[in-house]
């Protein structure tokens, strides 16, 4: 296996039964049973072989464009008043987030598997274009369930999947959101288990989803380890990310569990407030029980039905969350706390006017609570971001959110 910052390791306990505390696991039916221990299978020869890590650590360099930067925002932190606030930049990336980190890895290990044909889910649209991009590298077939009123409010995204030759399949049941998503296309996967990958583009679902999404995305936290140590010649006192179903804090959290002066705080979506329906913040306000084939918090009704979610941000509009984010939550390694619609909407204007940068509406929520953090922190102390995405995709949403013409 590589040494290089791009290069996965995968603790052998999790990664045999799939189980962080009590958390996570397999509840899903016998026709995907054998497509799980195929994935999981292949995952762990994978992890062994030199060829595959050179491959995706050359793709996330070149294609990629990894490392991705270490920003010290001067002038947000300015405003703040207190700690400094640095961001990891993901909106940098290949197709402007994350997901490509995880797409590109899976898209390698349908290859190995032979299968030329993937599906995906996608809410705010960044994994859907980080899948279809990924397809059209490796001439791979794309399909990606998406929700109408996610096809609404982010429709570049949903151009842009086009272009890139993907045929985009509308969800109009439920609220026509991630979730939504989510069901069909595991229906589609169950349907059409034998010549289909599904690439999930979160920390969810079944055992080996949350470990193999977890593992290619902790190329975040690893860069921005030894970027630290290189350029603060420390670590940071807290990290900072937006928690949906959770592929990015997961990524950047992992590499510094085991550093216990670090603190870590995942962000939810406090939508409008903290009723049911209001929000989509099942750490906070939910229980535990299954969602997607894995046992996590989820919110529920009092019948214990899955109950609605809400958030300004499609990313993050999701009633459940990973099942590590949930272990890490009970052990007490993350804290979990909430960003309001307002007060995300209003961190995206703060970065943007005091450093050039436009957020994704789902990172604007870790933004905001790094701004609350700075101001309550001496400024020797150093509070690091994942800045998961760029805003652009947001610009139109966000101007019919202030009744601002376009």
């Amino acid at each position: 296996m590589s040494d290089s910052a791009t290069s996965t390791s995968v603790d052998p306990a999790w990664e045999q039964v799939g189980r962080f505390g009590r958390f996570g696991g397999r509840f899903v039916p016998e026709t995907l049973t054998r497509a799980l221990e195929e994935l999981t299978d292949e995952f762990q020869r994978a992890q062994r072989d030199p060829a595959f890590q050179a491959e995706l650590d050359g793709l996330l360099q070149d294609f990629v464009g990894r490392p991705s930067p270490l920003y010290h925002a001067r002038r947000l932190s300015e405003r703040c008043g207190g700690a400094q606030i640095w961001l990891k930049r993901e909106d940098l990336n290949h197709t402007g987030a994350h997901k490509i980190n995880n797409t590109l890895g899976q898209a390698l290990l349908a290859r190995r598997m032979g299968k030329r044909r993937v599906i995906a889910e996608t809410g705010a649209g960044q994994h859907g274009v980080a899948t279809a991009t990924a397809c059209a590298h490796f001439g791979l077939e794309c399909h990606v369930y998406m929700g109408e009123e996610d096809i609404r409010r982010q429709a570049p995204n949903v151009f842009n999947m086009r272009l890139l030759g993907a045929e985009v399949r509308p969800v109009t049941s439920g609220s026509r959101t991630l979730q939504d998503a989510i069901n069909e296309a595991m229906r589609d996967w169950m349907a059409s288990v034998a010549s289909t990958h599904y690439i999930l583009g979160s920390t969810v679902g079944p055992h080996p989803f949350p470990t193999i999404v977890r593992e290619f995305q902790s190329v975040i936290g690893r860069e921005a380890r030894q970027q630290c140590l290189q350029r603060l010649q420390r670590l940071p006192d807290t990290l900072v990310a937006c928690v949906g179903g959770g592929s990015n804090a997961a990524g950047m959290f992992s590499p510094f569990v085991s550093d216990s002066a670090v603190r870590m705080v995942g962000v939810e979506a406090g939508g409008r407030g903290s009723r049911g329906g209001e929000h989509a913040a099942p750490l906070n306000y939910g229980a535990p029980g299954v969602l997607h084939g894995s046992f996590s918090y989820v919110l529920q009704d009092e019948d214990g039905q899955t109950a609605p979610a809400h958030s300004v941000s499609a990313g993050l509009d999701y009633p459940g969350v990973g099942p590590e984010h949930s272990g890490w939550k009970e052990s007490g390694r993350v804290e979990y706390t909430t960003c309001g619609d307002a007060q995300a909407l209003a961190a995206f204007e703060a970065l943007a006017m005091c450093e050039g940068i436009l957020p994704a509406l789902e990172s604007a929520h870790a933004v905001w609570q790094a701004m609350q953090l700075a101001a309550e922190r001496s400024a020797e102390q150093v509070i690091l971001v994942c800045l998961s995405g760029r805003g652009e995709k947001d610009a139109a949403e966000i101007a019919r959110l202030r009744g601002i013409a376009t």
